[in-house]
């Protein structure tokens, strides 16, 4: 497994710069005719000079690559543009060949690009991790790239650093944040015998640490490795046009020969190849994906990988991270049972009095329920909190401890443990003067919206299948799964076991997967489609082919509608530019269309196929509809 000091930096591809170097060698000649044809008086031949260049320079690679294509019986739309390109020559209609030449590579150029975006992925990955560590030798510390740790050497984790390998905690306490890496919501508290993730940031206090991998082997370099795998794995999605061209290509050979072996005459099969150019698709269908992604960015959502807009439609499975995704992300007061005549009010009033001098990852939920509710915060004395003890304070001269079930078992009170409800969740347990006063449930909190969203999916949307795939635990997962109406659920998944799941269903039927986190990343490459929710990490942004950068269902079920919708306009600007243009080649099939007239008929489709295509960016209408 590679390291991750080993990944590096993005080279652009050989195949990448030649289509960039085309397309923009070609737009600078096609300019510089268009100058010497409108601002200088110059003869014919030295105005059509810089499209001569640009069709030998840039129209034979091309020309070479897609007569390849035809051999393999590959027939796409850029086959008839290739076939659009010598039609042109031969016509004499050199910047119309030009033009082509310059779609072609653009296009191709900007497609290789997106593919290429794994390798920036990688390299946010890489950039996230510390280079260095600081080891413990002999009570002396010192700094060490990661890659020399070794298994067993002694590691000082400093307040808000990233761990760099994982290991196991030898001394200190506090907490780390692992949720980018197993989607557990919380805090986790780190004592003595703690293991530890690398990856994870930690809090505001050191911990000496036991180094249980290399980095090499650690959790953060498998997440790097399964999605280098899986970028590996995923299949090329084929596009709109292709689709379209893959009958339209022979269609229109065939009635361009068909024409000249009737007639006998070259000229008919040049003139049902000028009209047969495919520029619907070529053009309308690139404006409706622009014009999209155009209206994605005002209404909050980066489209990273323009394809999923003629895909998104299409998905018929979805499926969902659960932390920061379907919930908010940070744990809630959910439940209180109250013990020995001890009222709710009261023991909430008095816990928040003392989670208010707190900084454990639970206070902020108690003293917000308590805030809602509207009970008063109290000042509270002689806050005590030993690690593994919970913590103490005096309330209006009332002893008030928040501890643990495990803490109440070392203290021989067996009996009240049992009385104690044990449902999933998080918990602690409140006691006032040395009584059983009342026992705290914490959940990860749903997001308003989201419940309503998944409800709509199946008839608005024809979604067939919804699934919750989590690295939290079990009983976490399937509360929010019963709270949601979802049954299918997988809980405690690694990253590695996400992308298998995320592949067979892939497989089964388009998939769209949402979530949020660095343990997301691998999944949301492999799928049909991968949403990043929100702006947690780049490195899930740069894995994600969309990025709804409001923390919204609401903007997520917007691209749905967006994607719908540029498909349709997409679909009517293609289709029905290529009805009007069988149309014309059946005219110039019979002699009726000379290539001159067809190349104006064509001209005439084009701009009534690219005004209908420029709606996608204005609707009329409100885009949600739950």
């Amino acid at each position: 497994m590679a390291s991750l000091s080993e990944i590096d930096k993005p080279s652009p591809s050989p195949l990448y710069l030649q289509d960039a170097y085309i397309a923009l060698l070609t737009l600078f000649l096609i300019c510089l005719h268009l100058l010497l044809r409108y601002a200088f008086t110059v003869s014919d031949f030295i105005q059509y000079l810089p499209l001569y260049a640009a069709l030998i320079l840039g129209g034979i690679p091309i020309v070479f690559s897609l007569m390849l294509k035809f051999i393999q019986l590959q027939f796409s739309s850029d086959l008839l543009a290739g076939l659009s390109i010598v039609t042109a020559v031969l016509l004499g209609q050199y910047l119309a060949g030009a033009l082509v030449v310059l779609m072609l590579s653009g296009g191709q150029a900007l497609e290789v690009y997106a593919v290429r975006r794994a390798s920036f992925l990688l390299e946010a990955l890489s950039k996230r991790m510390p280079n260095i560590a600081h080891r413990k030798l002999k009570g002396i510390i010192s700094s060490v790239e990661i890659d020399q740790i070794q298994i067993g050497d002694t590691l000082v984790v400093y307040p808000h650093d990233i761990c760099p390998v994982d290991g196991i905690v030898a001394e200190g306490h506090g907490i780390m944040d692992e949720s980018y890496l197993t989607g557990e919501p919380f805090l986790i508290s780190k004592t003595p015998g703690s293991t530890v993730l690398s990856g994870s940031i930690n809090g505001n206090t050191s911990l000496t640490i036991t180094a249980t991998k290399q980095a090499k082997d650690s959790r953060y370099a498998k997440i790097v490795q399964v999605l280098i795998d899986s970028e590996q794995k995923k299949p090329r999605m084929r596009r709109l046009a292709d689709q379209l061209g893959a009958f339209y290509t022979p269609l229109a050979l065939l009635i361009a020969i068909a024409a000249w072996l009737a007639s006998g005459e070259a000229m008919r099969f040049l003139a049902v190849l000028v009209i047969a150019t495919p520029c619907p698709l070529l053009i309308a269908i690139p404006v409706a994906i622009i014009g999209s992604i155009s209206l994605c960015a005002k209404n909050g959502i980066v489209i990273k990988n323009p394809i999923i807009l003629e895909q998104i439609d299409q998905c018929r499975t979805i499926i969902f991270d659960k932390t920061g995704t379907l919930t908010y992300g940070k744990p809630a007061l959910t439940e209180i049972s109250c013990f020995n005549a001890f009222s709710r009010s009261e023991v909430l009033t008095l816990a928040a009095s003392v989670e208010n001098y707190s900084k454990h990852p639970l206070s902020h939920a108690i003293i917000e329920a308590a805030t809602q509710e509207k009970l008063p915060i109290e000042e509270a004395a002689e806050i005590n909190e030993n690690p593994g003890e919970g913590l103490k304070g005096i309330v209006n001269h009332h002893k008030v401890v928040l501890t643990s079930r495990s803490h109440l078992l070392r203290q021989g009170k067996a009996d009240w443990v049992s009385s104690l409800p044990t449902q999933s969740g998080l918990e602690c347990v409140l006691l006032i003067d040395q009584q059983l006063a009342a026992h705290f449930r914490f959940h990860d909190k749903p997001r308003t919206d989201t419940y309503p969203f998944i409800s709509h999916l199946a008839p608005k949307h024809q979604i067939e299948k919804m699934m919750i795939v989590s690295g939290d635990r079990e009983q976490e997962v399937r509360y929010l799964a019963n709270y949601m109406g979802i049954t299918e659920v997988y809980a405690s998944k690694t990253p590695e076991e996400k992308v298998a799941i995320v592949e067979t269903e892939a497989k089964r039927a388009k998939t769209i997967y949402l979530g949020d986190g660095i343990n997301d990343a691998p999944a949301l490459s492999v799928a049909t489609v991968g949403l990043a929710f929100g702006q947690n990490s780049d490195i899930t942004s740069e894995a994600a082919d969309a990025v709804v950068m409001d923390n919204s269902m609401e903007k997520v079920d917007e691209l749905f509608h967006i994607s719908r919708r540029m498909r349709t306009i997409a679909l009517q600007s293609a289709v029905g530019g290529i009805a009007l243009s069988l149309i014309g080649m059946c005219i110039a099939a019979f002699g009726w269309l000379p290539p001159v007239a067809g190349a104006i008929a064509q001209e005439i489709i084009d701009v009534f196929a690219v005004l209908n295509a420029l709606r996608v960016a204005f609707p009329h209408k409100k885009l949600s509809d739950f």
